[in-house]
């Protein structure tokens, strides 16, 4: 039995790395062991270069590395009996996520979609059933910066071998049709890459949920303003998610704002990993099974 607070290390820190880092710290559910990246740092808690120096002092890990890096630090920790708390995507070659899968089959485990906890996840979902009859799902997302500025340290997020925001942001909301779909097929999908080598710069497609279409389409490098848009639209009523947390609805007429308490976040995400970590399993976390039906979703964009 895992006693109280749950000691965790953090791999990978960077901009979300640290985020978590600095969340699980505050957190009283849980002791920051150490950090692990290859760049020594000073963050009032030892930093080792390799996950291998801390695995026998803790009892689960944060990984936050770049994606193609996931595979081998997820099987490495699941295999030493650890709980393990993954960043999207779940991996960017889609047999290690299925090998990620299977060894985390007897382990706690867990992705980190932002969306998975979120007070207008939670209120879309109650909401759906007066939609009437859903007629489609459409997501739109525009970046006039990519990578974005908080995110410009990870040049990785420039290349298409691991980056880019399909892989980055569209996962989140493909992850969010899939929670309230079902598993989605691909249609038709595919993105504009504008040199050998650099992230995608459009991204459109149609996915479908059971009979219901899922129309995609994103862009980066343009004049506009940030867009995260994700809307269901229903013959009675339609929904509208827009910039990650503003939920509204219509009845045929203007947008209305949904009042909503500001719920979901990483340390609320946390809470929920712990849960997990003592054999529970709250449903507004994500598994490595739904991660990996998104990557799949994901990847084929990108093929």
């Amino acid at each position: 039995m895992i006693a109280d607070p749950i000691r965790l290390a953090v791999v990978g820190l960077g901009a979300m790395g640290t985020r978590m880092l600095t969340a699980a710290q505050a957190h009283p559910g849980y002791t920051v062991v150490a950090g692990v990246d290859v760049v020594p740092r000073t963050l009032g808690i030892p930093v080792v270069t390799s996950l291998d120096d801390v695995l026998a002092e803790v009892d689960a890990v944060y990984i936050s590395t770049p994606p193609a890096s996931h595979a081998e630090l997820v099987i490495r920790a699941l295999d030493a009996g650890k709980a393990v708390f993954c960043e999207k995507p779940l991996a960017v070659d889609l047999d290690e996520a299925r090998a990620m899968v299977k060894a985390a089959q007897d382990r706690p485990n867990a992705v980190n979609f932002a969306l998975s906890d979120m007070a207008a996840t939670l209120e879309i979902e109650r909401r759906l059933p007066e939609l009437g009859e859903l007629r489609g799902v459409e997501i739109r997302l525009q970046f006039p910066v990519w990578p974005r500025a908080f995110q410009a340290d990870a040049a990785w997020l420039a290349r298409a071998e691991q980056g880019g925001f399909v892989r980055e942001v569209l996962s989140h909301f493909v992850y969010l049709t899939d929670r309230f779909l079902g598993p989605l097929t691909v249609e038709s999908v595919s993105s504009d890459f504008p040199e050998a080598g650099a992230a995608e710069v459009a991204a459109r497609g149609v996915l479908r949920g059971g009979d219901v279409p899922v129309h995609v389409s994103a862009f980066s490098g343009l004049a506009g303003p940030e867009i995260y848009e994700w809307t269901a639209w229903g013959t009675e009523r339609s929904l509208r998610l827009d910039q990650w947390a503003k939920l509204s609805t219509s009845d045929g007429g203007a947008w209305e704002p949904v009042a909503l308490e500001q719920t979901g976040s990483d340390s609320a995400r946390l809470t929920l990993f712990a849960q997990a970590v003592r054999g529970e399993h709250p449903r507004d976390l994500a598994d490595f099974a739904s991660g990996l039906r998104v990557a799949e979703v994901i990847e084929a964009f990108l093929r």
